[in-house]
């Protein structure tokens, strides 16, 4: 988790995600790239020949320097001389470019910033960025507002306690290991997914076993279904970080068999961590 990835737009909740990817930086001696995507449209000429019309360079460089500008301020508010950080300009599809210097660049973690409800949902629903945490090959981080790395130290996992996650689970002990946290694994006991508590038991005891669980606890809980649990568990157990496993193939989070709504991740106010569960080879 040394290469972090900051997608920003140099708007306040870029801003808050890059101090957050700053302050995690420090902590592992790693490196911060701040990644500004300019997507420009082809533009025709439709007077006679309909051809695509080049853009002013002059333009483009006017563009450039200004995300420059921007950058230094930005990296100049976070605050964290120590460590290294660099600003990346790209032209083109935001989701591809993204994920393409991901890839190619070998980032570790992308850390993504979100402006509250309506953030929310314009990360995690129908947009650029819901694309990203898709199908983003590393583990997303999405924050509402800067936060302090050092503080999170209760981790939410709600969870099926299925059996064949076992990339998600390494990379989430990964993740516990580097926080020094404990980890709330939180089955929603609803009547779409009920279990008697013997059996709830004896899941859990299979599943902690299997995936070598340290440092955990673990909640067997009653409630109407699986989104009201996993809010009402985050605001009583004021828990700092939300993990969860999400599906290419299906857009976010199938934590249970059902979908979390927009309006359950709308009222969760502390920061989410995902990460793309890969197809299985058959």
């Amino acid at each position: 988790m040394k290469r972090i990835l900051v997608p920003c737009d140099f708007s306040s909740r870029s801003r808050e995600a890059y101090k957050t990817a700053m302050h995690w930086a420090s902590l592992t001696g790693g490196e911060v790239i701040a990644l500004y995507v300019n997507f420009i449209p082809a533009v025709y000429d439709f007077s006679f020949t309909g051809e695509t019309l080049a853009f002013n360079p002059e333009y483009l460089s006017s563009m450039e320097q200004d995300a420059k500008t921007e950058f230094e301020k930005m990296k100049q508010e976070a605050n964290f001389s120590s460590v290294q950080s660099r600003l990346e300009i790209v032209y083109g599809d935001v989701v591809f470019s993204i994920k393409n210097f991901v890839e190619s660049n070998k980032m570790n973690m992308i850390i993504m910033g979100t402006s509250g409800s309506s953030g929310l949902e314009e990360i995690f629903i129908g947009s650029n960025t819901e694309k990203v945490v898709r199908h983003s090959p590393v583990p997303v981080l999405a924050v509402r507002e800067y936060v302090n790395v050092s503080s999170m130290k209760k981790i939410l996992f709600p969870t099926l306690m299925n059996l064949d996650q076992a990339e998600f689970m390494k990379k989430l002990k990964e993740l516990q290991q580097f926080l020094n946290a404990t980890l709330h694994v939180l089955f929603v006991n609803s009547p779409s997914h009920f279990l008697r508590d013997s059996d709830a038991k004896e899941a859990f005891d299979e599943f902690a076993k299997q995936y070598k669980l340290e440092n955990f606890e673990f909640h067997f809980r009653n409630y109407r279904n699986e989104e009201e649990g996993v809010i009402d568990f985050t605001a009583t157990q004021k828990i700092d970080l939300i993990v969860m496993a999400t599906h290419a193939r299906k857009g976010l989070a199938h934590l249970f068999n059902g979908s979390i709504t927009e309006d359950v991740i709308n009222h969760i106010t502390s920061p989410v961590w995902t990460y793309a569960l890969k197809k299985p080879v058959t």
